[in-house]
Parts: C-alpha cells; sequence; structure tokens
C-alpha cells in the first residue's frame, strides 16, 4: 500500500486498515475524551473487536467507492486521521474530516494530509466540490477549513444533538478550479525566482 510522506519530521499518510485495529484502538483510547468532544468518531470502538468493526466499514466503503479513512503517523506511531465519510464519484462530491489525539495537535499534521487527499480527490478522481463539516466551537477544525482556503458555505442550526447540545454544524468547502487555482499560485511563489 502506500506511505505518503508528509515532511521532514516523520509524518505520514498511509491507509488504516482492519488489520491495524489494535493499533487504532490504542490510539483511540490515548486521546478519547479529546478525540470525542465535538464528534462521536470512534466512541463505539471500545476493543478490538468494535475497532475492527470500524475500520473494516471503511474498507468496505473503500471497496464500494463511497469513503475511506487514512491514519497519521508521526515517528511510526499512529496520531490520528483523515477519513473520506462521504465519497460520491457520481456527483463529483466528498465530504473531507479528520480526528487527532492530543499529543499531536499544532504540527499541521491535518493539513497536510488533507491537502495530498484534496489533490488526489481533485485530480485522480475528478472530484468537483470537496465539503468540511464541523462543529461551530471545534475552532482547530473550523482554522484546517480556512487553511485549505475553503469557503463557509453556511451554517447548518441546531443540526444534531450531541453531548445533551444541539451542535451547529458548519460547511464549507472548495471547487476544483478553486483548488487548483490556489495551488497554482502557491507554487508560482514557491519558485526561487520570486
Amino acid at each position: 500500500m502506500y506511505a505518503i510522506s508528509l515532511g521532514d519530521d516523520g509524518a505520514e499518510l498511509r491507509p488504516l486498515d482492519p488489520w491495524r485495529a489494535e493499533e487504532f484502538l490504542a490510539h483511540l483510547d490515548r486521546g478519547r475524551e479529546f478525540i470525542t468532544q465535538h464528534v462521536p468518531f470512534g466512541l463505539k470502538a471500545t476493543d478490538v473487536d468494535s475497532a475492527r468493526a470500524l475500520l473494516q466499514s471503511y474498507a468496505d466503503k473503500r471497496a464500494a467507492d463511497s469513503g475511506s479513512l487514512h491514519g497519521l503517523w508521526l515517528d511510526g506511531k499512529l496520531v490520528g486521521g483523515l477519513l473520506f465519510r462521504i465519497f460520491d464519484a457520481e456527483t463529483g462530491t466528498c465530504e473531507l474530516g479528520c480526528w487527532l489525539e492530543p499529543a499531536a495537535t499544532g504540527r499541521g499534521l491535518i493539513t497536510r494530509g488533507a491537502r495530498v487527499l484534496i489533490d488526489w480527490a481533485v485530480d485522480e478522481r475528478g472530484m468537483h466540490r470537496v465539503e468540511w463539516h464541523a462543529s461551530s466551537a471545534n475552532e482547530p477544525s473550523l482554522n484546517v477549513a480556512r487553511r485549505l482556503g475553503m469557503s463557509r458555505d453556511g451554517v447548518l442550526r441546531e443540526h444534531h444533538p450531541y453531548r445533551g447540545i444541539r451542535q451547529d454544524v458548519e460547511v464549507w468547502s472548495v471547487l476544483a478550479g478553486e483548488w487548483r487555482a490556489a495551488r497554482a499560485r502557491a507554487d508560482r511563489y514557491a519558485r526561487p525566482d520570486h
């Protein structure tokens, strides 16, 4: 499979497959309270079998071309990940999301990994629209959307209950043409003649 370097700090993006259930569970256990502050991702993964079932559900989505799960490793240790929660090749729309344990925050791992996945979705799979949904209370996640150059489409007010509170969910997106144009500008300014 793949292991994509995300820089010279030992960060990598790799598949998060069912055979990694024990590693995934240990990662969730290290950061469960932090990871689940705003989303229920991983709440039901409380033992190896339930962790494997969650990973298998995304392996099945990948096989059906309707989603996928990608882990973020730092110096060989699983510390978070990104997922295509929804991936609809027919309409050209997908939703990218993330999670991270506290020890790995502040390093730009999510942003770097998301750039790789958006490049792939737009360039290889022909996605037209990449969405990012986040609780209005989840400022770090909203900041990732901003760093990725996404536009805030709106707020789904009191969208769903979580932890006894109805959550406002912000929807952010970037369109393929916008993504390519921003990447071209960044590439142009990264050249030594600028």
